[in-house]
């Protein structure tokens, strides 16, 4: 018998319904220090008393009304000139509500998992951040939250936006902070980033359900959910109406703290909305609920486009790992196809779409290409090939980053930055290298194989002194050797004594080949592992091969690895 939810109670629906108040409101991200998209008709929204007249004025002349609907809910869209400061927004219905420090620039959304949330002041090199002040750069990041329905607004009352000073900087995810940084700098407009990153989530909770029910893993990964709630529900009791029951008391008792005017939960901790954690059909793993919280409320704000951190939760196997590739084309399209027709088409219908590739972990490569227990390779694999096949998209490549041991590695900022290079290429056409050496094709020359590459920038080279050794060849019985590589110009000539015949080659094929002399071009990027054969990653029905987590050894501390200084 399947799982069902069961009818959430009145008190709770009161404390998150937005259409009770005779006051005109607007969700939490339209607040001072606010940044719009420059240039486009951003879509501003709220609630009233239905029927209610809306007025938003800007202060650079725009003025635009609306009445709203029935159920109380209203939605504008605002014209936007190009990028300034110093602009306010007056709303009035039968109140008013005024928004000062109003910026207009480029907003981007940072998306992801707890390598994408994590922060900058536990990253390396904080320190050199300690006195940034950039009040034209923006951050909004909210707490994590997950719901079994759309939510129309988080409950999050401590998020809004931000200038960019040592405070909000330290707690504001590294990727997304030194992207945004970077591009404030270069570009020298106000530049905006909104965080929404929750730790352990797998894309499945990305996405709404209806766009995954015809996925067979989806549905397995649902019923087994399911199934273990059921389980639970019958021996241990632990029911959705007991959930909800300690989920009022809990969102009751952080909103009364809240509104006694504290912040904190200790002294590290800010205060958080409660979250349910079990049965599993209303926690953070069971598809579609991080998207009802995390991206449903955000939806259709302006932005420019969206950096995506995620992925290691979807690579538990090699199976999982390569199935990732359709899942995250599917993402991408929906959340452009969305967001383009909820903000009236005023959001890009393509709009830019960047990922990171997963970076290295586990012990350094041994083997010229690992089989089933490098399951990161494959999931790099299936981010390659999205890359390659979807339009306007890009990918950060972080192999040259990591840690053998933690799974959440400290040396973000290399990955921030490539996003942003990234950025500044392909959606603001400044004339830079952004990316490494991409294999354009191969040629058979006796026993070598003579790979061509493309994006090289001034030229390929090593990542330190000495041979590359990243790379392995084979012939037809596919056993892997380590090759001898050699640099000539813009081609690699790869081969090795016991491959008389070569077939294919594979770069960097392993959970973490960071140690190994990699490939970059002269401008400090690095090239992306890649393979050319097309042979099963996997066979159908085979014992699952899972990836393991290191043990970590007492006073472990992480440090940095060396790689080539970018020059872009």
């Amino acid at each position: 018998m399947p799982f069902r939810y069961f009818v959430f109670f009145p008190a709770v629906l009161m404390v998150l319904s937005t259409t009770l108040s005779a006051e005109v409101r607007l969700p939490r991200f339209f607040s001072n220090h606010m940044i719009l998209q420059q240039q486009v008709s951003n879509a501003v929204w709220g609630w009233a008393d239905p029927g209610e007249s809306v007025e938003v004025k800007a202060s650079w002349g725009t003025i635009i009304s609306v009445k709203a609907s029935a159920n109380g809910k209203w939605k504008l869209f605002l014209k936007t000139p190009g990028h300034g400061t110093g602009h306010s927004l007056t709303i009035t219905g039968r109140n008013t509500i005024r928004i000062r420090d109003v910026a207009i620039g480029e907003v981007w959304l940072c998306v992801g998992q707890s390598n994408m949330g994590w922060s900058m002041g536990n990253s390396f090199e904080a320190e050199k951040e300690d006195n940034v002040n950039l009040p034209n750069y923006r951050i909004f990041r909210s707490a994590r939250e997950h719901w079994h329905e759309p939510l129309e607004e988080n409950r999050d009352r401590l998020s809004r936006w931000k200038r960019c000073d040592p405070k909000s900087a330290a707690e504001t995810s590294a990727v997304a902070y030194y992207f945004g940084k970077k591009l404030q700098q270069e570009l020298g407009v106000p530049v905006g980033i909104i965080q929404r990153a929750f730790a352990g989530t797998p894309i499945v909770g990305w996405m709404p359900l209806e766009i995954q029910k015809d996925d067979a893993r989806t549905r397995t990964h649902k019923e087994r959910i399911e199934t273990f709630a059921e389980r639970r529900s019958r021996n241990q009791g632990e029911t959705q109406e007991k959930a909800f029951a300690v989920f009022k008391k809990e969102l009751g008792e952080y909103n009364s703290r809240i509104d006694a005017g504290q912040t904190m939960k200790n002294a590290l901790k800010s205060l958080a909305p409660p979250i349910i954690t079990r049965p599993g059909t209303l926690g953070h793993q069971y598809p579609a609920n991080i998207f009802n919280a995390m991206i449903y409320p955000i939806r259709p704000y302006g932005i420019r486009g969206i950096i995506w951190y995620q992925g290691e939760r979807n690579s538990k196997d090699a199976a999982q790992a390569f199935h990732y590739h359709g899942q995250l084309a599917k993402l991408i399209g929906y959340y452009r196809a969305s967001w383009h027709k909820l903000s009236g088409g005023h959001v890009a219908k393509d709009f830019p779409f960047q990922f990171t590739q997963l970076p290295s972990w586990n012990p350094p490569q041994a083997k010229p290409v690992e089989e089933l227990e490098a399951t990161w390779a494959v999931n790099r694999e299936a981010m390659r090939l999205v890359a390659n096949e979807v339009p306007n998209t890009a990918m950060a490549i972080s192999i040259d980053t990591g840690d053998a041991i933690a799974l959440h590695p400290k040396n973000k900022k290399p990955i921030g930055l490539r996003h942003a290079y990234l950025a500044l290429q392909k959606t603001y056409g400044k004339k830079i290298p952004a990316e490494g050496p991409r294999l354009k094709g191969q040629e058979f020359q006796g026993n070598q194989i003579i790979l061509e590459f493309e994006s090289i920038g001034s030229g390929l080279m090593t990542g330190r002194l000495g041979k590359l050794n990243a790379f392995a060849i084979t012939g037809k019985n596919r056993k892997w050797h380590w090759a001898k590589a050699e640099i000539k110009g813009n081609i690699i000539i790869v081969s090795a004594e016991k491959v008389p015949k070569p077939v294919a080659v594979r770069y960097a094929w392993a959970m973490n080949p960071s140690q190994r002399n990699l490939l970059y071009n002269k401008e400090g990027f690095p090239a992306s592992p890649f393979r050319t054969d097309d042979w099963p990653l996997f066979e159908v029905g085979a014992q699952t091969v899972t990836v393991n987590k290191p043990p970590k050894p007492d006073a472990y501390k992480a440090v940095d690895w060396v790689r080539p200084l970018m020059r872009p």
